[in-house]
């Protein structure tokens, strides 16, 4: 897909890889609404990208009615939806049984799933609706793209991470089935799954917890960098032979079990 006067929508827009996937966008001539519940990183996002290269829309990505409603404030707006971006998410730690034994509450492994998994198919239903109503473009024919967030530990989940895991492993199992329903439609569906990614919240941790996080990374041994998430996400969009997939961001680091 030419990227270029082209509409977006990011989840999780106003920080962390959200953010930088919603300035790299906006490098490359495309209008970012930015879907995200923190009305005040939203409104600084905006404000540092420019008014007329983005907007902030407050959205509950597990909300069907909020969803709606902020799709219909972009189209308002803009005219149109070309890329999907989803990076809303949360992050949970709890082992299944605790140091006492008692089993993590249901609340908290529902409510990852619910954030991370159904607000991801939340938005991307949605916007695929609207998607589907683009003019087919350039020789492929398309009419949007459409990249998730997974993670690594959708792959290898770490100790206390079995709601996390699970949600971000759903995104990974959702990638192929949703471009398959949505082929016909010339809408395509990917992944990124991230390792450890330099984040302002793990930069923010003590050194000797980030070198514990670098360390089982094999080459290049850092953190990945908010910015290369972004590039991975232009890239795809910009790919259109690139469909039904979940490329891996991770250094060639395999998670341990702790």
């Amino acid at each position: 897909m030419e990227l270029e006067n082209k509409i977006a929508i990011v989840t999780g827009g106003a920080s962390g890889l959200g953010r930088a996937t919603s300035e790299g966008l906006v490098n490359k001539g495309i209008k970012v609404a930015i879907f995200d519940l923190n009305e005040e990183s939203g409104i600084q996002a905006v404000n540092e990208l420019g008014a007329d290269n983005a907007m902030f829309v407050s959205v509950d990505v597990t909300n069907p009615e909020s969803v709606a409603s902020a799709i219909t404030k972009v189209m308002e707006a803009y005219g149109a939806i070309h890329i999907l971006v989803n990076c809303a998410g949360i992050a949970p730690a709890a082992k299944v049984l605790d140091r006492e034994g008692k089993a993590m509450p249901l609340s908290k492994f529902a409510t990852a799933i619910n954030i991370n998994l159904i607000g991801t198919f939340n938005v991307a239903s949605q916007v695929a609706e609207q998607m589907a109503k683009n003019e087919a473009l350039g020789e492929a024919l398309e009419r949007g793209v459409i990249v998730n967030t997974a993670s690594v530990a959708g792959y290898e989940g770490q100790m206390g991470q079995s709601a996390y895991a699970a949600s971000k492993g759903g995104i990974i199992a959702l990638s192929l089935p949703m471009a398959r329903d949505l082929a016909r439609t010339g809408i395509r569906v990917n992944a990124v799954a991230p390792g450890i990614m330099g984040t302002p919240m793990l930069l923010g941790m003590p050194d000797n917890v980030q070198e514990s996080l670098v360390a089982n990374i094999q080459f290049p041994k850092r953190m990945g960098l908010p910015k290369e998430f972004a590039d991975l996400v232009i890239h795809i969009a910009s790919n259109a032979y690139i469909n039904g997939e979940t490329i891996r961001l991770d250094g060639a680091i395999r998670m341990q079990p702790r």
